[in-house]
């Protein structure tokens, strides 16, 4: 009785170590046409744009600041409460954009797709800090339509909550809050990963090559092509805090 209780016990333990499950495992992706927008040395291709409403505190006058530092496009506020974008010179239609990403724990940034000078857009959430969400979608200057995520960031960045307070859209949070401190590597480089394609558009977003959002929007907001870009969001004081980004590159997609 004795030996046919320990390997019970011990078949339960096996079979209920099986039924945790692990973090999801990346997708392999075809790099090929992918061409580097970021020379990791000078910000050619890109101009700093003071025209958002987060280049509000200084009258639109400047748009945050941003500088290469060791191999990455390095940004946060000039000013106390003043933010920006930086975008491309290029415009871009159907896009698959790749990057990696190291921010401090704080500023509220964002990858935008197809946007306008003055930052209307389609976002990919970057918004790392306390209650934010990462490669959520979010309809910049946009009266936030849409607005998709499927978790929040808990106290700090290195823990979820599932679900989000917003909509999904129907895509659930692929990672759950227990194995989210394995999956992301916070103070370390991680990629992030968007496309889009067509008008009104398809959005499909990753991170570290997990797919967590995929929004087939029934609108069209924009024009067809757009400027990519990067985003040091206004208010506070986030002059010490800065997002960092580097090895960004591109594929243009064939309609």
């Amino acid at each position: 009785m004795y030996r046919w209780i320990t390997l019970t016990s011990f078949v339960a333990i096996v079979a209920l170590a099986s039924l945790q499950a692990e973090p999801p495992k990346p997708e392999r992706f075809d790099e090929t046409g992918f061409v580097a927008i970021f020379d990791g040395k000078t910000l050619n291709g890109w101009k700093v744009s003071a025209k958002s409403g987060h280049s509000r505190t200084s009258g639109h006058t400047s748009g945050g600041k941003w500088e290469v530092i060791d191999g990455a496009i390095v940004g946060s506020q000039d000013v106390p409460g003043n933010g920006g974008i930086l975008i491309t010179e290029k415009l871009y239609g159907d896009f698959e954009i790749a990057l990696e990403m190291n921010n401090d724990d704080g500023p509220d940034s964002g990858l935008f797709l197809r946007s306008t000078d003055d930052g209307k857009c389609y976002q990919a959430m970057i918004d790392y800090h306390k209650g934010g969400n990462l490669m959520g979608i979010y309809g910049e200057r946009m009266g936030g339509k849409p607005h998709l995520r499927n978790f929040d960031f808990g106290k700090d960045v290195t823990e979820i909550i599932v679900p989000s307070k917003q909509p999904d859209g129907g895509f659930k949070c692929p990672v759950k809050p227990e194995d989210w401190k394995t999956f992301w590597k916070h103070g370390q480089w991680n990629e992030l990963r968007a496309r889009i394609e067509g008008n009104p558009p398809k959005i499909t977003t990753w991170i570290r090559g997990v797919k967590f959002m995929e929004y087939q929007d029934t609108e069209k907001r924009l024009d067809d092509k757009g400027h990519i870009g990067l985003q040091v969001h206004g208010g506070g004081d986030w002059t010490k805090h800065f997002v960092r980004y580097r090895n960004i590159r591109v594929k243009e997609l064939k309609k």
